[in-house]
């Protein structure tokens, strides 16, 4: 069994972990934007992100055998856990809503803003329940000023979402393109193409980061946002974020018993089975919720059928890549956690370090956009630069005998 027994190892582990959950969901918002339905992505992306955890399970967690505290994978699908089990796959749950929520969400306030507001909750509340539940094995002097500077990005990512929307705002206004206004007076409007614009309109390729681009984008895409609240998308990134801040803390449980639920002598769940678990229920709520949203769609999204499902393979391949990607991105955070402190390992949602990226790279985000939603992006960004900093040079060894 592979066992990470030093600080630098587990600090690596949580850079490639924030790398790849950096980048699963914009391949995923990629899809939705080229029109691909969100049930169909988001039912390839279930089998291979429970395929990575059955890899990581049977490789990491079982080749080399048992360790004195630790059965080996197999060995401990046998064993008497089923408390630290349940908890495993509570997380798994949780993680699994927050998923199709934010799949969503995307559409309504962009991949950005989304995972801006979602990772900043996540290690607000997460790292937090963390903290107290690993015995403060982490640095509190080092630790919560880089849960500060996430709470801090929070309130920037607002402010540059809401910078952003008046940005296109104006570009839609100065259009000439037929733009009318919505009717939500409350939600201080979003600006909307007459629809015989978006019905008989040109394919043509506009400059990124224009009015013309903005509406060539609401054509293809397949989560219709166009009048719909704001509100209604930034209630959704809140709830998404209450849910990742639960997952982590689960596994935590899970693997150090902190609560004392398993019987006397049985061992705790070594991150490798926890985390099977985890993605074992992840798994059957995220293919159960999108096989009945086939059927009952939301958010103006057609309906569709199991048999259509199967018949689509326009950008599988990058859903599964998706899949894959955050699989094994969550394995290894809750690796590092296990060796370091979970608390740390929360350090991985600044993943809008690297979904920012991509939303720029490959959507067009926050081009042509003015200076001060410039200026509140940059000082956004350095806070997570920082708030990584520290929460990874809070990690500290966890004792394991």
């Amino acid at each position: 069994m592979f066992v990470v027994e030093d600080r630098g190892g587990a600090v690596a582990l949580m850079v490639v972990s924030l790398v790849f959950l950096g980048t699963w969901p914009a391949l995923l918002t990629l899809l939705e934007r080229r029109g691909r339905l969100p049930q169909h992505t988001y039912l390839d992306y279930s089998v291979t992100n429970l395929l990575s955890a059955a890899v990581i399970a049977i490789t990491f967690g079982q080749l080399g055998g048992s360790r004195p505290g630790m059965p080996s994978f197999f060995t401990q699908l046998t064993q008497d856990n089923w408390p630290s089990v349940l908890f495993a796959m509570a997380g798994g749950i949780a993680l699994s809503i927050g998923n199709l929520i934010s799949q969503y969400a995307w559409a309504f306030v962009g991949l950005s803003v989304t995972n801006i507001i979602c990772s900043s909750l996540a290690v607000v509340l997460g790292t937090t329940i963390n903290y107290f539940l690993d015995g403060r094995i982490n640095r509190a002097e080092i630790l919560f000023p880089g849960v500060a500077c996430f709470l801090i990005a929070v309130f920037l990512g607002s402010a540059v979402h809401s910078s952003n929307a008046k940005d296109e705002e104006e570009k839609l206004s100065m259009s000439g393109r037929g733009i009318e206004l919505s009717n939500d007076v409350a939600d201080k409007v979003k600006l909307l193409p007459d629809q015989e614009t978006l019905e008989d309109g040109e394919d043509d390729d506009f400059d990124t980061g224009t009015a013309e681009f903005i509406i060539q984008v609401e054509k293809r895409r397949s989560i219709k946002v166009f009048g719909s609240s704001r509100l209604l998308g930034l209630g959704l990134v809140l709830l998404a974020g209450v849910c990742f801040s639960l997952f982590s803390p689960a596994i935590n449980l899970a693997t150090n018993d902190q609560w004392h639920t398993l019987k006397d002598g049985v061992p705790h769940l070594t991150v490798y089975t926890a985390f099977f678990y985890f993605s074992v229920s992840c798994f059957a709520i995220g293919i159960g919720l999108n096989a009945w949203l086939l059927y009952r769609p939301m958010a103006g999204v057609p309906p569709s059928t199991i048999g259509a499902y199967a018949g689509d393979w326009n950008g599988r391949h990058w859903a599964l890549l998706a899949g894959l990607l955050c699989g094994f991105g969550n394995g290894f955070q809750f690796m590092g956690g296990q060796a370091a402190g979970y608390a740390a390992a929360d350090a991985v949602q600044a993943l809008p370090l690297v979904s920012t990226f991509w939303g720029i790279i490959l959507f067009g985000e926050y081009r042509r956009s003015s200076r001060k939603t410039y200026l509140l992006l940059g000082c956004m960004l350095t806070m997570f630069v920082v708030a990584v900093a520290l929460l990874m040079a809070s990690a500290a060894h966890r004792r394991t005998g």
